[in-house]
């Protein structure tokens, strides 16, 4: 452990020597926890002390580089501890989900030009049977499918949700949401209103769904504003017939086109 902590070959060595030379190695650790560690190099298991939380515990020994599993770790509080574990498998878990099914469609979507990806995550035994002449109204034709029962299982609890949320940070994305949406599977009746217009009724099922962004200038403004000026000039023939008052008139003028930082405009002829 000494050797792990101290050495060069540590990429991101987290001791530093204080003004006297001196390593600080259980700095922010109360004696308490200490105390349990020492225990570790007796006899390999930590026993965690009354009043101490599992975070606390599982943040001493990932500092002192001990490894946090059933095996190492023995408390009351099984249910804390169950939840550590947990989010250790689900980190690991969702990080093969993401190389082998989230990414695959990311990809898809970057090749087509598009910036952002949205994900539905359906059961392997759903199925999806739009009308052609009447699909849904709501823009599920830009959803990305994913069948899987396995990852839809994975999703229904939400601190999956969480640590999904956190890998996805961490490799860089933005715009990241992740929760449970109705999504249309097949048409089940079609009723018409009054004059003859149909309407479609679909089926919805509760799905988990993944939308994030990978886009780098989403600050900027992505439409063209519209100022209002007044005229000097009445060029509005039915405000001219309506006899208002030039300088109560306003119209709506475009302003010129805009350029982007990295765009300029040709020189005129």
């Amino acid at each position: 452990v000494i050797f792990r902590m101290f050495g060069s070959g540590r990429d991101n060595n987290f001791t530093r020597p204080n003004e006297k030379g001196e390593f600080e190695v259980a700095d922010g650790i109360s004696s308490t926890i200490f105390r349990a560690i020492l225990d570790y190099y007796k006899s390999g298991i930590i026993r965690c002390p009354d009043g101490v939380s599992i975070p606390e515990l599982r943040e001493a020994c990932d500092y002192l580089c001990i490894s946090f599993s059933y095996s190492t770790i023995k408390c009351r509080d099984l249910s804390a501890l169950m939840h550590e574990l947990s989010n250790d498998g689900a980190r690991r878990q969702f990080e093969c989900y993401l190389e082998e099914m989230v990414l695959p469609l990311m990809v898809a979507s970057a090749q087509s030009g598009e910036r952002e990806c949205h994900v539905v995550v359906l059961t392997d035994d759903d199925v999806v049977d739009w009308d052609e002449e009447y699909p849904p109204q709501m823009g599920e034709e830009y959803s990305q499918i994913i069948y899987s029962t396995k990852l839809y299982r994975f999703f229904k609890y939400i601190e999956n949700r969480d640590v999904a949320k956190s890998v996805l940070k961490e490799r860089g994305l933005k715009k990241i949401r992740l929760g449970i949406e109705g999504y249309p599977t097949y048409k089940e009746k079609v009723k018409r209103r009054p004059g003859g217009r149909p309407e479609v009724i679909y089926n919805y099922v509760q799905r988990p769904f993944i939308r994030m962004s990978w886009e780098k200038e989403e600050g900027k403004s992505r439409h063209v504003d519209f100022q209002c000026v007044k005229s000097k000039s009445i060029t509005n023939l039915a405000a001219a017939a309506a006899d208002i008052p030039q300088d109560q008139l306003v119209v709506l003028q475009p302003p010129g086109p805009q350029v982007d930082e990295l765009d300029t405009l040709p020189p005129p002829p």
